[in-house]
């Protein structure tokens, strides 16, 4: 596993900002939309807010066979199938505990990328550094999350799940860099594709257009899901991925709780608890022993020493 630049780290704090964001504007438009019709919706108007974009910027997106079979796949994975199986999820169980489950994506990705990948082979030190990542997500988070663990174990396993879509879908998306599709167009080929898979079975089992009129809040919910935990979001995801790796890109999973907390303490005056400031050092701590960097300057501090 490479390890990542301080603008590549940048950027993976500010895609973990846009995608804790997506639990709250979730909730808010479970609250006048059905499941499938609240995706259909998140991926369609990213999709539309992507293509207008590129048009303007006169970048079409490839639509050759192999671009376009990328992004069906991609579609799939990374939206269609995780995207609903969270949703669904966090009807049966709560955020807390669906952002500690959904921070095994690392696990599930050093593990799929050992077995399918030559480049990022699982090492010592990324197992550790995941391993303590996760403690710290618990940590952060709240371990009384984890007390209503098994009390509703299909919400759980859904979840689990879509973090399994996520570590494939990360290895699958490395294939947009080889085939020299730009971040953009990747996003919004991918989003386009899971509109398309989702779309008919949203209004064939949902019927939206018999439900009473959503409110403002809801749309709104449903425009800051869209635009910014979608369209934006998977910009930065793909180029992020084209750079620093499949493995790499799903530490933003460590991050998400964190800044959720952050913004909590900066914006609305909530107070930090020493056990998520626990978890926020022992997650740094992990994300070091992943990164690499501190661990050879100490074996070179070492050896100097000797």
């Amino acid at each position: 596993m490479p390890s990542m630049t301080g603008g590549q780290w940048g950027l993976l704090l500010l895609l973990s900002v846009l995608w804790g964001g997506s639990f709250f504007f979730v909730e808010v438009g479970l609250a006048a939309f059905p499941l499938l019709t609240l995706v259909v919706l998140r991926v369609g108007l990213a999709a539309l807010a992507l293509h207008l974009v590129l048009r303007l910027q006169g970048r079409p997106p490839p639509a050759h066979r192999r671009a376009l079979a990328a992004y069906l796949g991609m579609g799939l994975l990374n939206n269609a199938l995780p995207f609903s199986l969270i949703v669904w999820g966090q009807t049966q169980i709560t955020g807390g505990l669906a952002s500690i489950l959904n921070a095994t994506t690392p696990l599930f990705g050093v593990l799929v990328a050992h077995r399918l990948t030559r480049d990022e082979r699982l090492r010592p030190h990324r197992l550790a550094g995941v391993a303590a990542g996760f403690l710290g997500v618990v940590l952060v988070v709240g371990p009384e999350a984890l007390g209503g663990l098994d009390a509703h174990l299909l919400g759980e396993l859904a979840v689990l799940a879509a973090s399994l879509c996520y570590a494939f879908a990360s290895l699958f998306g490395r294939r947009f860099h080889r085939l020299g599709i730009a971040p953009a167009a990747a996003a919004a080929g991918q989003v386009s594709a899971s509109a398309l898979l989702l779309a008919p079975l949203a209004l064939v089992l949902e019927r939206p257009w018999t439900l009473p009129a959503p409110p403002a809040t809801a749309w709104a919910a449903v425009a800051g899901l869209a635009l910014l935990s979608t369209a934006l979001a998977f910009i930065l995801y793909f180029r992020i991925l084209a750079s620093a790796g499949a493995t790499n890109i799903l530490l933003v999973t460590f991050l998400i709780p964190v800044t959720a907390i952050l913004l909590g303490a900066a914006f609305l005056g909530e107070a930090l608890a020493p056990h998520q400031l626990a978890g926020m050092a022992v997650i740094a701590a992990g994300l070091a022993v992943m990164d690499g960097r501190l661990l050879a300057r100490l074996r070179a501090a070492a050896a100097g020493g000797a």
